[in-house]
């Protein structure tokens, strides 16, 4: 015998019409599986974290904004706070991976362009990514916090450093050390870019890596950028 569920069912002769009806709800619901549910809840989450913080965003707001009943929301995440690491989580591992794939260049200036373009490009490219990323938040992240996540990215060129200061006769356990000032500097630049978005990204670039490859003592008047773009 076939199942059919109420909102199928059609009336026959003699027979009665199921009391819930499309017509009983103010909108439609849209049916989606677990995976596009989850999905859609932290499209949603993100949106709403980025635009009033973790502790102005409620589960209730979400799963109104999603269509659903709060344990919805419970169900897939466990509740605001799951929902909110699951969203860290994403925007830290995509930043990490641009920062990461960016860094082909073979001189040392040229990885340090590349690297604060990528930067640049997660903000204007991921701006409510970024927005949670730098705000401070009382959940405990297992995977971190944005000053973690600079940490993270500052590993990825310390062997460049390391290179570069035995090259110059500098002491290489240094490195660690620089290569978290100079990721710092970019990510701090970035943060106050985001709002102001002046000058335009390309000169921002050229004017990191102004102070970080000559130092204030020898800025050039008119920085530019050696690399190219793809």
């Amino acid at each position: 015998m076939t199942d059919v569920r109420d909102d199928d069912r059609v009336s026959q002769p003699g027979t009665r019409t199921p009391t819930r009806t499309l017509e009983s709800h103010p909108t439609t619901r849209v049916r989606m599986t677990g995976k596009e549910r989850r999905e859609q809840l932290i499209d949603v989450g993100r949106r709403l974290f980025a635009e009033r913080g973790f502790e102005g965003t409620s589960v209730e707001e979400i799963a109104a904004k999603a269509g659903v009943s709060k344990p919805v929301v419970y169900e897939h995440f466990g509740g605001k706070e799951g929902l909110y690491a699951v969203v860290v989580d994403r925007e830290m591992q995509q930043l990490l991976d641009m920062v990461t794939s960016a860094l082909t260049g073979g001189h040392p200036r040229e990885l340090l362009e590349q690297a604060a373009f990528a930067l640049l490009d997660y903000i204007e490219q991921s701006t409510d990514g970024f927005r949670i990323l730098v705000r401070d938040s009382p959940v405990a992240q297992s995977t971190g916090s944005f000053a973690s996540l600079i940490s993270d990215i500052a590993t990825q060129v310390e062997h460049i450093l390391v290179a570069e200061f035995k090259h110059r006769g500098y002491e290489a356990k240094h490195a660690p050390l620089y290569a978290q000032m100079l990721v710092g500097m970019v990510a701090l630049t970035g943060q106050w870019w985001l709002d102001v978005r002046k000058p335009r990204k390309a000169d921002v670039a050229a004017h990191l890596v102004n102070l970080a490859w000559n130092g204030l003592s020898g800025l050039e008047q008119k920085p530019r950028l050696v690399t190219r773009r793809r």
